[in-house]
């Protein structure tokens, strides 16, 4: 009979042991599994090129000069990239003209109408028109929505005045204006 109570103990264990890890057990379902992919396409690299510089030729002292930015004597600035993407552009300009061995410096200044933006990318300051882009704006402040044309280029236009005082040293004066342009990502 002892071996009758141990045998039936032994059956209590084992299906309460059977018991609890079919409590626990998981349910199984059907699997299934999906594989994507990740794109990207990497643009036309940007590409800026000064084409001609901005140039006021010869100037007497004391004589201001200008030079408007439709004019030929324009700075011209040549950006190819992506077309239609949207760019920033940010020109640092000089507030002076130098001789090349620094004695003597002439005022440079820029108005708030000395550029232009032609998105046709003409490359020709005389031939740009109202529809072509942006006319008569800041070199200091570009639009924030300015673009590359739809055929992959744009021009910037750049006038400017200077100031020669009525003792300024005779001489060539030059002075840098750098044009850093970046897509937007937009």
């Amino acid at each position: 009979m002892r071996l009758n109570v141990m045998n039936r103990s032994v059956k209590i264990i084992l299906f309460v042991a059977l018991a609890a890890v079919l409590a626990v057990a998981p349910v199984v379902n059907s699997q299934d599994v999906a594989t994507g992919s990740a794109t990207a396409t990497v643009l036309t690299a940007l590409a800026v090129t000064s084409t001609a510089a901005l140039v006021f030729g010869n100037v007497f002292q004391g004589v201001s000069a200008t030079i408007a930015n439709i004019n030929a004597a324009a700075g011209v600035y040549s950006i190819t990239g992506q077309a239609s993407a949207v760019i920033s552009i940010y020109m640092a300009l000089p507030e002076f003209v130098a001789l090349a061995d620094g004695s003597d410096k002439m005022t440079i200044s820029f108005s708030s109408t000395d550029a232009s933006v032609d998105t046709l990318g003409g490359g020709v300051p005389t031939g740009m028109v109202a529809t072509s882009g942006y006319q008569n704006i800041d070199p200091h402040n570009f639009p924030a929505a300015s673009n590359i044309g739809s055929g992959g280029t744009t021009s910037i236009y750049l006038g400017g005045k200077i100031y020669p005082t009525i003792d300024q040293a005779a001489g060539a004066y030059t002075g840098d204006i750098v044009l850093t342009v970046a897509y937007t990502g937009t």
